[in-house]
């Protein structure tokens, strides 16, 4: 049986795969898991329930809260917000668990459901697993794992309206220093942070010049617009010479930048200029930032060269901060976009990383360019083989003496890097080299290889 917990929560096509009695059945699971752990003397658990604008939202979080309800929980309802949002009023409003509803960079018809430990921390795997293997013994017809609650028992749903002002305070009172005089452009990605965030660059002092993806209907999210889509928010600054344009995905967890020209700063030339600013404020916590394999070898090597450690793990923000938390470093993200400042977040969180890089322009009013150049990006090549056999990746000799040659031929100024999917039967192809067209030629090759060598 697949599980049902990928890297990020439970996700699916709305009414689909995810359907709203598997959202009631694994909320009444994780509110007897949850619940069984929470040592809470007598008393009900709280949880804070919130969503991403997604029509699906709609019913997936009134079967979210009628499970929770329902197994003796009070609800915290939030309302829209992003995810980082959530989780800082699970741990700010002392709560016990908090659910998240959203699909974050995916399209309109998918939603997921993610659950955030108190503190508003991810889940480790070993809790996620009994909170599915609780699901499945109710759907194989076990009794309960603990009588449902009747009369007064039952779970009270309140609705918290403070929470959007709680987190943009939050937001603004962990900067190093104030805004103004920056010129920003937000691409809210018609999510969760559509209003949070230009309410948040405002009161932090910048002047909002423009905005898109700022109209939620909860049928436009990440439509064109966003970190996926960056081409709106380029011509913008183009268009209006704003100092720093950012763009969020749907439930404002990740963040990328463009500069006054429009070009793209990506999350690995975001976590330089941070790392940068973070030793010379003192908070960059032994001296290290963490990446993932798939950082950009010029994020690396200009880490080197300002003699910052770097901490590499697998791909993924769960990973990024496990890393984080195990060993204390305060600054870890991803290419992408998602940045942990983890003394003022226990996730990526989108705003804060757009806030973080508008405090460093007013501070050393250089622009963002300027910053942007303490690393040089290599040009990287992704391709992805699809109907191989993934699993034979590392124990195929001919396709580990393929990339030997490659590295060789590349020597210290790219790499190669060959990773079986998570969720697919496919193999990603990486290669980065000194120019594009050298990636371009060892990466097709080497996916030559991969086709002929793991046929399937």
């Amino acid at each position: 049986m697949a599980r049902l917990f990928g890297t990020d929560g439970v996700r699916g096509v709305a009414n689909e795969g995810l359907s709203a009695e598997l959202a009631l059945g694994l909320a009444m699971a994780a509110a007897h898991v949850l619940g069984d752990a929470g040592g809470f003397g007598g008393r009900r658990p709280v949880a804070v329930v919130g969503r991403d604008p997604r029509a699906s939202g709609e019913f997936l979080e009134a079967a979210v809260i009628a499970g929770l309800a329902g197994s003796g929980v009070d609800v915290l309802r939030v309302g829209v917000l992003p995810t980082p949002a959530v989780a800082y009023l699970t741990g700010a409003l002392g709560a016990d668990f908090g659910v998240m509803l959203s699909a974050s960079h995916n399209a309109m018809p998918d939603n997921g459901i993610k659950f955030l430990a108190r503190g508003g921390h991810k889940l480790d795997d070993a809790v996620e697993d009994a909170i599915e293997a609780d699901y499945h013994r109710a759907q194989d017809g076990a009794a309960p794992a603990r009588p449902r609650p009747t009369g007064a028992g039952v779970g009270r749903v309140h609705e918290y309206t403070e929470g959007f002002d709680k987190y943009v305070a939050h937001l603004v009172a962990v900067l190093p220093n104030r805004l103004d005089g920056v010129k920003v452009v937000i691409d809210g990605a018609h999510g969760a942070a559509a209003k949070v965030a230009p309410e948040a660059f405002a009161r932090a002092g910048a002047e909002v010049v423009f905005t898109l993806g700022a109209e939620p209907t909860g049928l436009n999210i990440n439509d064109g617009v966003g970190s996926t889509h960056l081409d709106g928010l380029q011509r913008a600054m183009r268009e209006h010479r704003a100092d720093l344009g950012i763009a969020l995905d749907g439930d404002a967890d990740r963040c990328l930048a463009a500069d006054a020209e429009g070009n793209e700063v990506d999350g690995d030339q975001i976590m330089a200029i941070l790392a940068l600013a973070m030793r010379e404020a003192g908070t960059l916590r032994r001296n290290t930032a963490v990446g993932t394999v798939m950082s950009n070898l010029g994020f690396k090597l200009a880490m080197e060269r300002e003699g910052i450690g770097l901490v590499q793990t697998a791909v993924g923000d769960r990973y990024v901060l496990e890393a984080m938390k195990e060993h204390g470093y305060a600054l870890g993200g991803e290419q992408s976009g998602h940045v942990i400042l983890l003394d003022h977040a226990t996730t990526g969180d989108g705003t804060l990383t757009g806030l973080m890089l508008g405090a460093r322009l007013a501070a050393t009013r250089k622009p963002l360019a300027e910053l942007a150049e303490v690393m040089t990006r290599l040009p990287q090549l992704l391709i992805n083989v699809k109907g191989v056999d993934k699993d034979r990746v590392n124990d195929c000799a001919e396709l580990a003496a393929a990339v030997k040659e490659a590295e060789e031929e590349l020597g210290g100024t790219g790499r190669v890097l060959l990773r079986p999917s998570g969720t697919e039967p496919l193999v990603r192809v990486m290669v980065e080299a000194a120019d594009q067209a050298q990636a371009r030629e060892v990466a097709e090759r080497l996916a030559g290889v991969v086709r002929e060598q793991l046929a399937s």
